[in-house]
């Protein structure tokens, strides 16, 4: 399959194209003119692209979109909005008027209610905004949300349900296997999962 993935070159993306590459799909990493695309595999397509300004073609030719972009908890809030609120709502609304049939959000732990007097408050209520305008489009989705992340590659022992402890920890490389279970499976279709990696 043709996947589009936004936030291609950041920690988890860069690792799901390598995952998407290496399960024989043809990713297409959605790239700034600025970003470091050293991590990305030779044989990925690259698509310029900014979730600030987004063009209307940028998902001409895929079947799946997955968004694993995130502006993190570190950045303004104002950035948040743009990336997380309005970047993603905005790349569901493209997908939806071309031939994409499915779209994968990587959101996160405490997006479904957010907590207002969390640190990540601000980011929780946009990755919130984003999982509902997804839910009510007329696309296929699957939305993953893991706990806190680390940099470590995938370990194989993951924990998917309520049962997950929100103060646990997911390794980033197991968040891209399961991306790239969400872009194939069809058990994934319509399905919201909580996630973390048993340490």
């Amino acid at each position: 399959m043709k996947i589009l993935v936004a936030g291609a070159t950041g920690n988890t993306g860069a690792r799901l194209v390598n995952e998407l590459a290496d399960r024989g799909h043809e990713p297409v990493a959605l790239v700034r003119q600025s970003s470091d695309t050293s991590k990305l595999p030779g044989k990925a397509k690259q698509r310029q692209g900014d979730l600030t300004d987004l063009q209307d073609d940028v998902t001409d030719g895929c079947e799946v979109v997955i968004f694993a972009a995130g502006s993190g908890g570190d950045t303004s809030a104002e950035m948040t909005d743009k990336v997380d609120r309005d970047g993603a709502i905005k790349l569901i609304d493209i997908a939806e008027k071309s031939d994409v049939r499915r779209f994968v959000m990587l959101s996160s732990v405490g997006a479904d209610d957010p907590d207002p007097d969390s640190e990540l408050a601000h980011y929780l209520e946009a990755k919130h905004a984003a999982d509902e305008h997804l839910k009510k489009s007329s696309l296929e989705y699957a939305i993953l949300r893991p706990v806190s992340l680390t940099d470590d590659g995938p370990t194989g022992s993951v924990r998917l349900g309520d049962d997950v402890d929100p103060k646990g920890k997911a390794a980033r490389g197991d968040v891209a296997v399961l991306l790239a279970d969400a872009a194939e499976q069809d058990e994934w279709t319509g399905a919201i999962k909580l996630m973390e990696t048993n340490y």
